[in-house]
């Protein structure tokens, strides 16, 4: 994507040099460190660098986007004329470093001042000169200090989702620049909910029937109603159960947890009147006293809810951010949390499988390949091997999963040219047996149409010993892939 300011700088040499020293921003260091991409996987192209060893990058949208050689990034601005005008005439653009965005025009005069006279001190004598003729050059407008600030601060607020950068090898997130300038999550799954709850306190039937025919909407307002307590809610409450009730009752296929939630928050009003309609939508849990009742919710919301979002699971918020089509909000938070996981099992099989029900299957074989490297019982490795062999597959690294599944044939004790041992006994007559053939079958699947005729017959050759190694019933239920995998193979031509 061409930008005025930017072709300026490549056929004006004067300029470019100017943009370089004192500004730094030199389009002679358009390398970065190290390969970098998107998570979103749009476009990224680096136009510049800095003595520091920070890049700038255009994004496909024109967006500019820094990255420090000490991985963290951030928006700058909206394209490279507006992202120049903030790093010409402020100090520390990239990083926000003093300048709070609230700031006054006296107040940001002060700061620039101040940054200015160290520099006409340390390095640039010539620097008020050298900043109007660049400006002027590259016919960048007059803005106050103020609405460049907020443009700055606002640019940086853009970073996630959109925007968030990943080191290309290990899959790893880049920081932000600013850690003040990203909305926590759930606050931004919460925002619809919040308002939708606050129009059916204060609006007409017409802010009911909305949230009445929105499941997702009402699941955030069940939330919302969650952390803002009110005894007048209660009708409100007991309208959100009831609507709960019925979509169950219709379509047999909802999830429970908003359902139980409101039955919760009905419950705990301790009316004798919801008694019946609290036990309908948890007819084998709640007691059918009102005291019974009323303990009951107490317990259910100390274990399982209470009125304190920054408590709940993030899984949570990442739940309803899918749900609400927020697919890039929902990927950051997963990568952001994969970062921060240990040797974590139980978490990282979480990520795992919520990444690959998300389609990032990179960010899930991360997820897989650290879960079955703890796992210390042939059977678990078994079990998290062929599953890596899964996303690997889907990734697209098929090489990958063939590593995978040989791994999962080790872990059960079936070694090449060798009748299985006992090494986990019984998985071939259980699902694990079953899993791990299908993993093969796809595997020659997408070997053959990879054009990769060497996996695909050596994985065939595997896929036929385990097709005779399994139990029948399970031989049966693959019959149709083993079919198809057998003619692929068969279709390659001789070596």
């Amino acid at each position: 994507m061409t930008d005025p300011a930017l072709d300026l700088l490549r056929e004006r040499p004067d300029l470019a040099e100017l943009a370089a020293f004192p500004f730094d921003f030199d389009i002679g260091r358009a390398d970065h460190v190290e390969d970098v991409h998107l998570a979103s996987g749009a476009s990224l192209e680096p136009v510049a660098g800095d003595d520091t060893g920070g890049t700038y990058f255009v994004c496909e949208d024109g967006t500019v986007l820094y990255a420090s050689s000490e991985g963290d990034a951030g928006v700058v601005g909206d394209s490279v004329s507006e992202a120049l005008e903030v790093i010409i005439r402020l100090p520390f653009p990239g990083h926000c470093q003093g300048l709070l965005p609230d700031l006054d025009e006296a107040a940001l005069l002060a700061e620039v001042s101040a940054a200015d006279e160290e520099a006409r001190e340390s390095f640039a004598p010539e620097l008020d000169a050298q900043r109007a003729a660049l400006l002027s050059g590259l016919g960048l407008p007059s803005r106050s200090l103020v609405e460049l600030n907020a443009m700055m601060h606002a640019a940086a607020r853009r970073t996630e989702p959109d925007y968030l950068l990943l080191n290309s090898a290990e899959l790893c997130a880049y920081g932000l620049l600013d850690e003040d300038a990203t909305e926590p999550l759930r606050d931004v799954v919460l925002a619809p909910g919040r308002a939708a709850l606050e129009r059916m306190r204060s609006g007409g039937p017409a802010a009911w029937a909305e949230v009445d025919g929105d499941p997702v909407l009402r699941a955030g307002v069940l939330r919302a109603a969650q952390y803002d307590r009110r005894v007048d809610d209660l009708p409100l409450l007991r309208f959100l159960l009831e609507s709960e009730n019925a979509e169950e009752n219709a379509e047999r296929t909802r999830r429970y947890e908003e359902r139980w939630l409101a039955a919760v928050l009905v419950a705990l009003h301790g009316r004798a009147a919801d008694v019946p309609l609290v036990r309908s939508a948890n007819t084998m849990c709640a007691p059918e006293d009102p005291a019974g009742v009323v303990a009951w919710a107490q317990e259910q919301d100390a274990k399982r809810y209470g009125p304190d979002a920054a408590t709940e699971s993030e899984f949570t918020w990442i739940d309803l951010a899918r749900r609400q089509g927020r697919i890039e909000h929902a990927r950051v938070a997963l990568i952001r949390m994969l970062d921060d996981t240990g040797p974590d099992a139980e978490r990282l099989r979480a990520l795992s499988r919520t990444l690959e029900d998300l389609g990032d299957h990179g960010q899930a074989a991360r997820a897989q390949f650290n879960l079955a490297s703890l796992q210390d019982t042939g059977w678990d490795r078994a079990a998290e091997t062929y599953a890596l062999a899964r996303v690997q597959r889907r990734k697209g690294d098929l090489a990958a999963a063939g590593e995978a599944l040989g791994r999962a044939r080790a872990a059960v004790g079936l070694r090449d040219g060798a009748a299985p041992d006992d090494t986990v006994p019984d998985w071939h007559r259980r699902g694990l047996g079953r899993q791990i053939t299908e993993q093969h079958l796809e595997l020659v699947l997408a070997a053959v149409e990879a054009g990769d005729q060497a996996l695909a017959r050596e994985t065939m050759a595997h896929a036929k010993v385990l097709l005779k190694t399994i139990a029948r019933q399970f031989r049966s239920s693959l019959s149709e892939l083993s079919t198809r995998a057998r003619w692929a193979v068969a279709a390659l031509p001789e070596i």
